[in-house]
């Protein structure tokens, strides 16, 4: 949670970097809490989120409201850690008045419960993606050891049969695969087995084409 808020807070902080050169560059160049104290009210004028409105209850203690402009210009004092955290010299720790900073710049996303639940849900994406590669290569990795495990198969098939003993070493290739696809989690073995069973098939067909050409 601390690493996010920093990390929401250093945001914020680019995002004025940016807007003080801007529209509102009157009121953010040189911020003091007059300045943004009439930012926030030019701002709220047009129709803010209730997300925005929140924070603004939140921290100035009253409704926004266009009838009480006088009460709201007595609040200025609520906008110092501002207007310090614009100007670099405290690091804010009150999250209301770091929420209603994102809001004089127009960051996005806000306020910080926002911002929390999508660096939270970018990493639960990124969690799903390294173990779905995880897992791919698992995959891969069996089916590898499966067509190794065949090709063994049709080495050994290359060999003259004993005669009489067809259908025993085709039991044999059998419970082999078999013992495969016991050490493969349930999950997996369904999504090798369609591989595993062409590759044993095409060595037992290898198999019988061998004994009838011998005989």
């Amino acid at each position: 949670m601390n690493n996010t808020l920093e990390a929401y807070k250093k945001a914020i902080k680019i995002k004025y970097e940016l807007e003080k050169e801007g529209e509102y560059f009157d009121y953010l160049y040189s911020p003091s809490r007059g300045k943004l104290r009439d930012l926030c009210w030019l701002i709220f004028e047009n129709n803010p989120s209730q997300d925005d409105l929140n924070v603004f209850r939140n921290l100035l203690g009253l409704d926004f409201d266009h009838t009480k402009k006088n009460k709201f210009k007595e609040q200025k004092d609520k906008f110092r850690p501002i207007e310090t955290f614009f100007k670099g010299e405290t690091d804010p720790s009150n999250i209301d008045a770091i929420n209603l900073a994102a809001i004089l710049v127009d960051f996005q996303p806000r306020p910080f419960k926002r911002f929390n639940e999508k660096c939270r849900n970018g990493e639960a994406k990124l969690a799903e993606n390294t173990e779905r590669t995880e897992v791919a290569t698992e995959i891969e990795n069996e089916v590898i050891e499966s067509k190794s495990f065949v090709e063994n198969e049709n080495e050994e098939s290359k060999e003259v049969p004993k005669k009489g003993n067809l259908f025993l070493n085709l039991k044999d290739i059998y419970s082999n695969s078999k013992k495969i696809a016991q050490n493969i989690q349930p999950k997996k073995v369904i999504k090798i087995a369609i591989g595993t069973v062409l590759l044993v098939s095409s060595a037992c067909l290898n198999y019988v084409q061998k004994k009838d050409q011998l005989e």
